[in-house]
């Protein structure tokens, strides 16, 4: 499998009965490929609309029912549009129990950075400050290294989004909890050594004592 694929397997894993969930646009959409069989998830968009269904295939695209990313979606019978005064007021309201972001950095205390400088790949940071702040929950799903360069940072270089707020960040290496003590492995993609995690981290990480091989 390919990374992006492992991770998305692995973030459809933390989705439990009866949530409501925002992901992020990019990868983190394509957790909803692969929701747990029997596992009943309303997936809600900042754009405005609730009960998204699974990335639909080529063919099956409707250019009038998009994300907050602009990319085509389903529906599922019961979802519901509405507008985004009501979609953020959901969002700043603590009613989201989950968000899954992706980022370009997450640092040891919890910090993200997922939004670029104007003239950039992406020039703000649409909602993600009011999901980071006002979800329950936040796990960031992103790829390990780019290109080859770290991105569990010690500290965040770029601009932060929001401080303090990640608990869970899932790569395609492994998963990794940030608590109060700081960042700790709790599973390992069994594809890869310590070592080679090492390698590719800077931030220091504890490993825990039941590390456990990555659900995928």
């Amino acid at each position: 499998m390919i990374p992006r694929e492992i991770i998305a397997r692995r973030i459809a894993k933390e989705f439990k009965d009866g949530y409501l969930i925002n992901l992020g646009i990019g990868l983190p959409t394509m957790a909803a490929n692969y929701i747990p069989e029997n596992t009943h998830v309303m997936l809600q968009s900042e754009n405005g609309c609730v009960g998204l269904g699974s990335v639909p295939k080529k063919d099956e695209e409707n250019k009038y029912i998009v994300d907050a990313g602009g990319k085509s979606v389903t529906i599922t019978e019961y979802g519901a549009f509405f507008n985004s005064s009501i979609s953020f007021a959901m969002m700043r309201g603590g009613h989201v129990d989950l968000t899954v972001l992706g980022a370009y950095q997450v640092d040891e205390e919890g910090d993200i950075a997922n939004w670029s400088v104007p003239g950039k790949k992406l020039a703000g940071m649409g909602g993600a400050m009011d999901l980071l702040v006002g979800a329950k929950r936040v796990i960031v799903g992103m790829e390990h290294t780019n290109y080859g360069s770290p991105k569990l940072l010690k500290k965040c270089t770029m601009p932060i989004t929001a401080a303090n707020v990640v608990n869970r960040v899932i790569t395609e290496m492994g998963v990794f909890d940030i608590k109060a003590n700081g960042m700790e492995l709790i599973e390992i993609n069994t594809d890869f050594s310590l070592d080679d995690i090492r390698a590719s981290t800077e931030a220091e990480f504890s490993v825990a004592d039941n590390l456990k091989p990555m659900q995928i």
